[in-house]
C-alpha cells in the first residue's frame, strides 16, 4: 500500500471532516453569551421566505417557562414586525400538553390561526389549574363554548393533527432539544438561542443592526460616503 504523501494528507483529512460533520453558514451563539445549548442540526433555522429576521420557538403548554416566554415573545413579534414560528414540543414527563397541543392544531386548521393563538395563550395562562386530562377538557369545553364554536365529539378521528404536533417534535429531536422552551432569533446568515427572555429585544436589536449593515445598498452608500473627496 502507498503512503500518502503529509500534504495529500493533511487535504484528505480536511476533506473527510467536510464529508462527517454538515456545514452550516449559521453561527452559534446565545443570550446570554455562553448560556446556549449544543444542536446537532441546525440547518433549518432560518427565517421564512420573504423575511430578513424571525424568532423560532419550540414549546410545550405544560411548561411554566414556555408560559412566561409566550408574552413576551409574542409581543416582540408585533412590536418589530416579524414573524413567530411556533413549534410544538410536549414533554414526554407531562400528561395533558400533547392533547392541548392537538386541539390547538384543529383550532389553527378548523377555525383560525388567531383563534388558535388564542387558545394556546389561555391555556397558559390557566395552566396552574389545569392538573389532569379531565381539567383539561373541562377548560377546552368552556373555550369552545365562550368563542362559539361547535366542539366535535372527537377533535382528530384520522390523526391528521397528531402527525402534525409529532412531526414538530421530530424536528426538534433532529435539532437536539433538551428543553421548553428553546427560542432562537434567525437571519439567513446567522442565529441567537435566546435562554433569558428579558434579552430578546435586544438581541433582535442587534441582529436587526447586522443585516442593516450587511445589505448591499447600505455597503455601497457606505463606501461611496467612505471615497467622497
Amino acid at each position: 500500500m502507498r503512503l500518502l504523501s503529509s500534504t495529500r494528507f493533511a487535504f484528505a483529512l480536511a476533506a473527510a471532516l467536510l464529508i462527517a460533520v454538515p456545514a452550516s453558514s449559521q453561527a452559534q451563539s446565545s443570550a446570554p453569551p455562553g448560556t446556549g445549548n449544543t444542536f446537532k442540526d441546525t440547518s433549518m433555522l432560518k427565517p421564512p421566505a420573504g423575511a430578513k429576521i424571525a424568532i423560532i420557538k419550540f414549546e410545550d403548554l405544560e411548561c411554566p417557562a414556555c408560559a412566561h416566554a409566550n408574552p413576551i415573545v409574542h409581543a416582540a413579534g408585533e412590536r418589530y414586525k416579524i414573524p413567530v414560528i411556533r413549534y410544538d414540543f410536549p414533554l414526554k414527563m407531562h400528561i395533558w400538553s400533547r392533547d392541548a397541543a392537538i386541539t390547538a392544531r384543529y383550532l389553527q386548521d378548523k377555525v383560525s390561526p388567531q383563534v388558535a393563538d388564542e387558545f394556546r395563550s389561555a391555556v397558559f395562562v390557566a395552566q396552574t389549574s389545569i392538573a389532569s386530562k379531565e381539567d383539561l377538557n373541562n377548560f377546552t369545553q368552556r373555550f369552545f363554548q365562550s368563542h362559539k364554536i361547535n366542539r366535535p365529539f372527537v377533535i382528530d378521528p384520522a390523526g391528521l393533527f397528531t402527525a402534525e404536533v409529532n412531526a414538530d417534535y421530530t424536528l426538534g429531536e433532529r435539532i437536539g432539544l433538551v428543553q421548553t422552551p428553546t427560542i432562537w432569533v434567525v437571519t439567513q446568515k446567522n442565529w441567537v438561542q435566546v435562554t433569558d427572555v428579558s434579552q430578546l429585544y435586544s438581541t433582535i436589536d442587534n441582529l436587526e443592526a447586522q443585516v442593516a449593515s450587511s445589505t448591499p445598498a447600505n455597503s455601497k452608500l457606505r463606501h461611496a460616503v467612505g471615497t467622497q473627496k
